[in-house]
């Protein structure tokens, strides 16, 4: 998996949530998610940027995470804190993709529901966004 530097921040609590980030966004790489890694491999500062995504799981994972969902414009819609291994998060229709961090790492920066996200560059960000999620198709992002 390849994490490339890229800034996660919560623009409400103006915490860090990421600096370096793997983006999934195909079928194989949504599949595979953290799967194959340990946790000194995703440790704090790292990140897994799965779209489009409406929920996920850990099945087969070794480690706990933090999972954060977000809408269209990467507003948080959903947090779930200590996901175990071998467990099915929530579903969340409103969600077009999820970050996936190390363990309280939602906890440390107090991120909440209706928190703006960042990710940066944005140019890739928004690129990646708009490509992959079926709301492009229907014109709920912009161009």
């Amino acid at each position: 998996m390849l994490f490339r530097r890229t800034e996660v921040v919560n623009r409400t609590r103006r915490t860090t949530l990421a600096t370096a980030l793997s983006v999934a966004d195909t079928h194989w790489t949504r599949l595979r998610g953290l799967l194959g890694l340990g946790p000194d491999d995703f440790r704090n500062g790292y990140g897994l940027w799965i779209l489009p995504c409406h929920g996920v799981h850990t099945l087969g994972m070794g480690f706990t995470i933090d999972v954060v969902y977000l809408d269209p414009t990467l507003t948080v819609v959903h947090v779930e804190h200590a996901l175990r291994p071998w467990r099915f998060a929530a579903v969340r229709m409103q969600a077009v993709s999820v970050l996936e961090l190390p363990c309280n790492t939602a906890a440390e920066t107090k991120t909440q529901v209706g928190d703006k996200i960042e990710i940066t560059p944005e140019r890739t960000a928004i690129e990646t966004l708009t490509m992959r999620t079926p709301e492009k198709a229907a014109g709920v992002l912009p161009a």
